[in-house]
C-alpha cells in the first residue's frame, strides 16, 4: 500500500487508512456477491452459505503490533500486519473452498501474495480453514491504492468449530490444560468425519436425481407402440393380404 501524506497527522493517518481498508473489504464483497449469483445464474447452485466482513479494531490492532515487537505506526500497520480487512467465506462442502479460491485468484485485479492451507495441513489443535492474503486496488481520486485483505474460505463444520474453540480460549485466557486441548481436537476429528460424511451424502443424492431424471427422459422419449393396433394400419396390412 502506498504511504498516505506525511503532512497529515496521526490521526488522519489513521483514518484514512482505516477509510482505504474498509473500502477494500466492500469492493471484495462485491466480487464474492457476483460470484455466487454466477453460480446460481449458470449452475443452479451456490456454494457459498455466508459472507462475514471484519475490520480489525485499534485496539486489536495496538495490541498485536506491540506482540509481534514493532513501534506502533501507520507504517507498520500496512506493512506487518495483513489481517486489518478480514473476509471470512462459508461454504456448503470442502470441494467449494478450492473452486471459490481459485475463481477469486484468477480475478484479474487480485494478487494473491501467499496462501496458509489449514485444511490439507492442520494446526495442531485441529484448526482446518483456507487462508488466501491478497492485495486488491482500491481507487482513489489520485489514483489506486493496493490494499491488503485476508481471506478464510471454511465449511460451516469447520467456522462452527473454529468460533466455538475462540471462545472458549477468549475466556480461559491463558494456557489451557492439556486434557481440553485434546478434547477440542478430539472435536476437531468429529467435525472432519461430519464433512466428509455430508459431503459423500451429497454426491449420492446428486446421483439418485440424475438417475431419476434419466429414467423421466427415457421413459419421455419411448415410441408410442400403440400405433401399432391404428386402424388405419390394420386396414392397409388387410389389403395387402
Amino acid at each position: 500500500m502506498q504511504y498516505i501524506p506525511k503532512t497529515y497527522d496521526q490521526i488522519d493517518q489513521w483514518n484514512s487508512l482505516m477509510f482505504i481498508y474498509g473500502s477494500a473489504l466492500k469492493q471484495m464483497q462485491v466480487k464474492i456477491s457476483v460470484l455466487s449469483g454466477e453460480f446460481v445464474h449458470i449452475y443452479n447452485y451456490n456454494p457459498i452459505e455466508h459472507v462475514k466482513a471484519r475490520l480489525k479494531k485499534a485496539e486489536s490492532i495496538v495490541k498485536k503490533l506491540k506482540r509481534l515487537g514493532y513501534e506502533v505506526s501507520t507504517s507498520n500497520m500496512t506493512e506487518k500486519l495483513n489481517d486489518i480487512a478480514g473476509i471470512r467465506i462459508i461454504c456448503s462442502f470442502t470441494s467449494d473452498i478450492y473452486q471459490i479460491a481459485d475463481l477469486l485468484s484468477r480475478q484479474g485485479d487480485i494478487t494473491v501474495l501467499y496462501v496458509k492451507d489449514y485444511i490439507k495441513n492442520p494446526k495442531p489443535n485441529g484448526y482446518k480453514s483456507y487462508h488466501m492474503v491478497v492485495t486488491i486496488p482500491v481507487y482513489l481520486a489520485e489514483g489506486p491504492v493496493e490494499t491488503k485483505v485476508e481471506i478464510q474460505i471454511r465449511t460451516v463444520a469447520m467456522d462452527f468449530w473454529a468460533s466455538l474453540e475462540h471462545k472458549m480460549y477468549y475466556k480461559v485466557g491463558k494456557e489451557v490444560p492439556d486434557n481440553l486441548q485434546a478434547e477440542l481436537k478430539a472435536c476437531a476429528d468429529v467435525v472432519d468425519m461430519l464433512d466428509a460424511k455430508m459431503y459423500s451424502l451429497n454426491e449420492a443424492i446428486l446421483k439418485w436425481n440424475a438417475q431419476e431424471e434419466g429414467k423421466e427422459q427415457s421413459a419421455n422419449e419411448e415410441p408410442d407402440k400403440g400405433n401399432l393396433s391404428d386402424p388405419a394400419f390394420e386396414s392397409e396390412k388387410s389389403a395387402d393380404i
